[in-house]
């Protein structure tokens, strides 16, 4: 990819929730955006860091590592989920992020909770 992005811009070309577009990528790394809110599941990525940036809204990451506990982000704040911990983001408000992670990594994770219907597997959907 050799223009610019506008990553606002890509929010507004679609309005599904928990299901992230492929904005760019850097070496093998799929930089994703999406729309959230309410609750997505418990899941866990056994082999690489999940990196979170938040553009709008407040999300939360609730984390077991080994206890759990949640960590809030604002616009601007970014967390990095590390690799075999099991999280589940949330967002009562909703919110637009950014998530960056190796290309062809699932987004419900290696292993997860049962799906509810509003939310399905796929490695990110392109713009």
């Amino acid at each position: 990819m050799t223009e610019a992005v506008d990553l606002r811009a890509v929010l507004k070309t679609f309005d599904d929730l928990w299901s992230p577009r492929i904005a760019a990528r850097i070496n093998d790394y799929d930089v994703r955006v999406t729309k959230v809110a309410g609750s997505y599941i418990w899941h866990v990525h056994d082999t690489t860091d999940e990196f979170f940036l938040v553009l709008d809204g407040e999300l939360s990451i609730a984390v077991r590592d080994p206890d759990e506990r949640v960590v809030t982000l604002s616009p601007g704040c970014v967390f990095v989920v590390p690799r075999g911990v099991e999280h589940r983001p949330y967002s009562d408000g909703g919110a637009s992020i950014v998530v960056i992670e190796p290309a062809g990594i699932p987004t419900t994770g290696d292993r997860h909770d049962p799906l509810p219907d509003h939310i399905q597997t796929h490695t990110g959907l392109p713009v």
